[in-house]
């Protein structure tokens, strides 16, 4: 007989898998596998509890900036950071795809780990730090939730190549979640300061998705945890760097696109 569950724990299921606050005792994790969709919510809760302290502590520039990846990186407990640094060591891994998934799943980090993780903390630090106070606050809900929104497209649309919790979550998964993961962005269209990047950003995270799902099957025959968390790590720091190239004015691909960013 198929469980059921309430929407309350559904949800305290994906953020006690996908955060550290502490919620009380654990929820079945079923609660959350039947309900992938409910990902972007664990961005609003992790990027609004960011900006709240970034809005409490008017730092300057660069020091807001590290805060804040601190802040995500605590929240989180580092867990998709770790799987950055695990498809680094997977993607750089000399020999045959065997070797790459032992790379990929083994618990030490090497030189592809670290190159992968500094890269990808070098480029949110840089973008963070370029921007206004204001936007920074606004970059991080942005970046949260649609990291997260990128795993929810990854569960549903990368195979696993062994069982383990994304194959679970995968197989509990269906095409229409990424419609009802889609309609949870909305309310990010209210932010007047990034308004018209909304779709361009949207854009770009489907197609990052698309793109990892491929290099996923192409170096490992499918995705793991650690690909998918590495996806939502990835889609966050390009989500840095399109709002930062916005605000700066070097978004300006057309004349056209310039103006209406300049509105």
């Amino acid at each position: 007989m198929k469980k059921r569950f309430s929407l309350i724990t559904s949800i305290l299921a994906l953020l006690q898998f996908t955060t550290r606050l502490p919620l009380g005792r654990n929820q079945d994790f079923d609660a959350f596998a039947i309900s992938s969709w409910l990902y972007p919510l664990a961005g609003y809760i992790t990027g609004g509890i960011t900006a709240g302290i970034l809005i409490l502590l008017p730092l300057p520039g660069g020091t807001s900036a590290a805060i804040a990846l601190i802040l995500i990186l605590i929240l989180t407990g580092a867990n998709h950071f770790d799987g950055l640094l695990d498809l680094g060591d997977g993607l750089m891994a000399h020999g045959d795809r065997s070797k790459r998934i032992t790379a990929l799943t083994d618990q030490t980090v090497g030189a592809g780990g670290v190159a992968a993780g500094a890269s990808v903390m070098l480029l949110m630090y840089a973008a963070l730090s370029s921007m206004s106070s204001l936007m920074v606050v606004v970059s991080v809900l942005y970046g949260e939730v649609f990291s997260r929104y990128a795993m929810a497209w990854m569960t549903v649309i990368a195979p696993p190549f062994h069982d383990g919790i994304h194959s679970y979550l995968h197989s509990q998964s269906k095409k229409w979640f990424l419609l009802l993961s889609t309609m949870l962005l909305v309310p990010l269209i209210l932010i007047p300061e990034v308004q018209l990047l909304f779709p361009v950003i949207l854009i770009m995270t489907i197609i990052v998705s698309c793109i990892m799902r491929i290099i996923a099957i192409k170096a490992f025959g499918g995705a793991n945890g650690d690909v998918v968390g590495a996806t939502g790590e990835i889609t966050r720091s390009l989500v840095f760097l399109l709002i930062a190239m916005s605000a700066t004015g070097s978004l300006c691909i057309s004349p056209v696109f310039c103006a209406l960013l300049q509105v």
